[in-house]
């Protein structure tokens, strides 16, 4: 179900979901993070943490104090936004652990900056299919380009279980922001995990998803019925993605306006890249092909 805000959380206290994984969320609510990054641990002695989350000492300071005693042995991040990976440094710092990505930030720009972690780089690199281990757990990337070039999705097969980060959410669908951001490849991301057979995402904001493939079918159905609007939105004439948000968009909260304008120019490139869209200056319009 899109929009399934039936989530609660107490801020810095570690809460068993699985009989392998463990959550802490981060004091960072906000519109793009709903109740706040959700730090996930793997594992029993050995663990890997998945998204450390951003650089709140009150957070850090929680996941450490949690798991003392245990071993955190690897730092795993899905990609680069400052509500995920800032926080690997004071960890790895306490810790020792190395981290794993994908790779520093991609495409650097005005609204690619935004909100992006340009410091971090990976200790060690995942690509598709990489592996990281641990005592009762291993963990596989899942490379899944769109909300960010660099982003992974982890497997845990242990549990048919998916770390979706923010590629798959259940309270939200995901923002797409252009440079790094790409509405074609978030697309061809969706279809790859709708080729898998998980049996529950684990994504980094909200809840769990618990019908993986039924959620996949509406994700994808939504996207291709927000293209269809605007394109129909062109068909009333030139506009901007501001001005397509206020048709399209109805009822929308003031402060998801800006992100609605750069998933609307996302959606817009794509149109160009496929010859049904022209942008003339700041203005958008139809193209026949």
């Amino acid at each position: 179900m899109l929009n399934d805000r039936n989530f609660a959380c107490e801020y810095g206290k570690i809460e068993r979901v699985s009989p392998l994984i463990r959550r802490i969320v981060a004091e960072n609510p906000g519109p793009f993070t709903f109740w706040g990054t959700g730090t996930y641990i793997v594992g029993h002695g050995e663990v890997a943490v998945i998204d450390p989350g951003p650089d709140l000492p009150a957070h850090i300071d929680a996941l450490l104090k949690a798991l003392a005693g245990e071993r955190i042995a690897r730092i795993l991040v899905t990609h680069t936004h400052i509500d995920h990976s800032p926080a690997a440094k004071a960890v790895k710092a306490a810790t020792g652990a190395p981290s794993f990505g994908f790779g520093p930030h991609g495409k650097a720009g005005e609204t690619g900056e935004s909100g992006a972690d340009l410091e971090f780089r990976p200790d060690r690199t995942l690509r598709e299919g990489d592996r990281v281990e641990g005592r009762g757990w291993h963990l596989e990337a899942v490379h899944t380009p769109g909300h960010a070039s660099n982003h992974l999705c982890f497997a845990l097969p242990q549990e048919k279980a998916l770390f979706s980060g923010d590629h798959v959410m259940g309270w939200s669908t995901t923002v797409v922001v252009p440079p790094d951001g790409e509405m074609r490849a978030y697309m061809r991301s969706l279809d790859r995990l709708a080729a898998r057979r998980d049996a529950i995402y684990w994504p980094t904001h909200g809840g769990p998803i618990r019908d993986p493939q039924t959620h996949l079918r509406e994700l994808i159905a939504h996207r291709q019925g927000r293209r269809a609007s605007i394109l129909a939105a062109l068909e009333l004439g030139s506009a901007t993605p501001a001005g397509i948000v206020a048709l399209v968009y109805k009822g929308l909260d003031e402060k998801l306006v800006e992100a609605a304008a750069q998933s609307v120019l996302a959606h817009l490139l794509e149109l160009e890249a496929d010859g049904l869209a022209a942008r003339r200056e700041d203005r958008w319009e139809r193209r026949r092909p």
